[in-house]
């Protein structure tokens, strides 16, 4: 069972903020672009590769990669929210479909990426979100989690080198931090 109930969460998030960075939970848009950053950097030259964006929000990330002039060869958004996949379709104009990350069926891609899409989920759920993207990746998998230890009823943080082991099992890890405080991104290249 999920910390909280995330359509609610998001639902309240976006009457206060609208279609913002703060209104998908981020604190402002610089930290949501210093993420974006990370998730780039992270997955190398995306140009002719196919991407899915799970979590995706408002389209948030297509538009930064626009503004980087790093649009993937194709883009698939995903989110479980009618109101965020409706405005991420407006945005973006690519292709972007209601899934629940932990239980529909996922498209295949080259990338899977994924920027705070698991920071309201349970341990087991972030382990199985991971698990399901990796199976549906081709090249590997990029996110984003929150640093510092699992206190917290509504956020789930983890410590680089809890996650490392735990993804070990998944494809060669890499784990990349200094972008921001309180945060750090896991890339897992498919080898097995």
């Amino acid at each position: 069972m999920p910390r909280i109930d995330q359509t609610i969460f998001y639902t309240n998030a976006i009457k206060k903020y609208g279609a913002t960075a703060k209104g998908v939970a981020w604190s402002d848009e610089f930290r949501q672009k210093r993420r974006f950053g990370a998730l780039l950097r992270a997955s190398g030259d995306i140009t002719s590769c196919s991407v899915v964006d799970a979590g995706c929000g408002f389209g948030d990330l297509w538009l930064y990669m626009k503004e980087k002039n790093s649009l993937p060869k194709r883009y698939i958004g995903l989110d479980a929210l009618d109101a965020m996949v409706k405005e991420a379709a407006i945005r973006t104009g690519q292709t972007v479909l209601k899934r629940d990350i932990l239980k529909s069926p996922l498209p295949e891609a080259d990338w899977y990426l994924a920027s705070g899409s698991f920071n309201l989920l349970t341990r087991f759920e972030t382990v199985l979100a991971i698990r399901r993207c990796c199976d549906a990746a081709n090249i590997g998998v990029v996110f984003n989690l929150l640093k510092g230890k699992d206190r917290s009823d509504t956020y789930n943080y983890w410590m680089p080198k809890e996650i490392e082991k735990v993804c070990a099992n998944f494809g060669k890890v890499t784990i990349c931090e200094g972008y921001l405080d309180g945060d750090f991104t896991v890339k897992i290249e498919n080898t097995l």
